[in-house]
């Protein structure tokens, strides 16, 4: 006996609770299938704890910078039973954790308003339209993969189990802060990883073995983020390539590389090194799903999969891995299917993102080196860098950089990108813009707000 469905999300993460939600919100009899924590990914192990975490580090930064404003910080006296600017790993991972069990409560309450049914399990296809969870069968008129991804952590390298991967950063590290860390990766999530725990006053390496640091990002946002990794004194190893992992009987780690070198004393490994697709426990195998190469299942523009009712969403598509991306897929699946909206549907094109290194990085479009690969001479670029206000009266002097790709005699602004003190928060709205089809003279005729640092984007000549 099977239960009976008008929609199944596989997977409670951003984007299976999007369409969930959404479906609902129809009248959609709905159900999501999920193993482990609502939220998935970004709320359990990503997003929001990592937010967190640079958060701190920037208050760190900012008791440093406070000196430099006038105030008097002993930072060896007492605060309340506790010495000012001396962090409490501790106390700050369990605020943590209960600012993230608040969110998984509200879920609970917030499923059961909107009429969606939460299944506890794993779920396996039998066929293209039948699941099963821990023996019971479920089917549906649709069904939504939103599965996700999961960390890497590399097979070929002796004792690489040793270190731990980014969720094991979030669920594992919770009594005390690692004073020696060495990260593994050369993209956003390494850098994050790594820039945060400087600023939190460990003593941080970062390995990314041969490979481009932020590959495919604009490469003014590229040479900046390795000058500020070097001023701020994190150690970067370009070329060394990790032969073993040894551990000590003290619990510390000696990275071994294969010229003979060596990191020795490490408290704590991170692999930051990519993710695979949560594709190859689902019994993709009994379906008539398509899957690329990576693991990714394969969609049309409307993520439909090759399986008449059966669509994927989110990280498993291999488009744009973020979650705002997978919430925006999720909801105009739901207009689609049960809303009446048949021509609405997501755009991969334009899409905002946000770093958050110190300083965040904010980006949009084109780079300057695919524009030019891609229209040649029609591309021109505008670009300034500068130390910000804030900065100006402090020694830890941070530039902000700023790049502007245009097309064409009209200019119409196809890159724009930022990395500096507030990129995080001002990318948004010029994301509209350029959304819109902003053109530079647009920009131009803007009039700037000062004195902050997003008028450089409105007054760049």
């Amino acid at each position: 006996m099977s239960k009976h469905y008008d929609l199944i999300s596989i997977g409670a993460g951003s984007g299976g609770l999007s369409i969930a939600e959404r479906a609902a919100s129809y009248g959609a009899k709905v159900a999501v299938i999920e193993a482990g924590e609502l939220g998935g990914t970004c709320v359990n192990v990503g997003c929001v704890p990592k937010k967190v975490m640079w958060y701190a580090a920037g208050v760190a930064q900012g008791l440093k910078d406070a000196q430099d404003y006038g105030f008097n910080l002993d930072l060896e006296g007492d605060c309340n039973g506790e010495k000012c600017g001396k962090l409490n790993w501790e106390k700050l991972v369990m605020k943590r954790e209960n600012f993230i069990g608040g969110i998984l409560d509200w879920y609970d309450d917030y499923l059961a308003d909107a009429g969606v049914e939460v299944i506890n399990g794993a779920a396996k296809f039998i066929d293209n339209k039948t699941l099963d969870v821990d023996g019971d069968i479920y089917t549906a008129d649709n069904i939504v993969i939103a599965t996700g991804g999961r960390p890497i952590i590399p097979e070929n390298i002796e004792g690489a189990d040793y270190g731990i991967d980014s969720d094991g950063f979030f669920q594992d590290l919770d009594e005390e802060q690692p004073q020696k860390v060495v990260v593994v990766g050369g993209g956003y999530i390494a850098l994050e990883l790594a820039m945060l725990m400087n600023g939190l006053g460990s003593d941080v390496s970062i390995l990314h073995q041969n490979w481009p640091v932020l590959e495919g990002f604009d490469g003014t946002i590229q040479k900046a983020i390795r000058k500020q990794i070097e001023d701020d004194k994190i150690a970067i190893y370009d070329d060394e390539l990790i032969a073993k992992v040894e551990k000590h009987d003290d619990g510390k780690l000696t990275i071994h590389f294969e010229d003979g070198l060596a990191i020795t004393d490490v408290d704590c490994l991170i692999w930051a090194i990519g993710r695979r697709p949560n594709t190859d426990n689902i019994g993709i195998e009994n379906t008539d799903i398509k899957l690329d190469r990576r693991g990714m299942v394969v969609v049309d523009d409307y993520e439909k999969t090759t399986v008449d009712g059966v669509y994927a969403i989110g990280d498993i598509i291999g488009k744009a891995p973020l979650t705002p991306v997978a919430i925006a897929a999720g909801r105009r699946l739901g207009d689609r299917l049960y809303g009446g909206k048949p021509e609405r549907k997501m755009s991969y094109e334009n899409i905002a993102t946000v770093m958050f290194t110190h300083p965040p990085i904010g980006t949009i479009g084109m780079s300057e080196e695919r524009a030019r690969e891609t229209y040649g001479n029609k591309v021109k670029v505008y670009k300034t860098d500068f130390v910000p206000l804030y900065h100006q009266m402090t020694r830890h002097k941070v530039k902000t950089h700023m790049k502007l790709i245009v097309l064409g005699e009209e200019e119409k602004i196809i890159g724009c990108h930022v990395i500096g003190l507030g990129a995080d928060e001002m990318l948004q709205g010029f994301a509209v813009a350029i959304r819109m089809g902003a053109t530079k003279q647009d920009f131009d005729d803007t009039i700037a707000i000062h004195p902050v640092s997003a008028e450089e984007l409105v007054t760049m000549k």
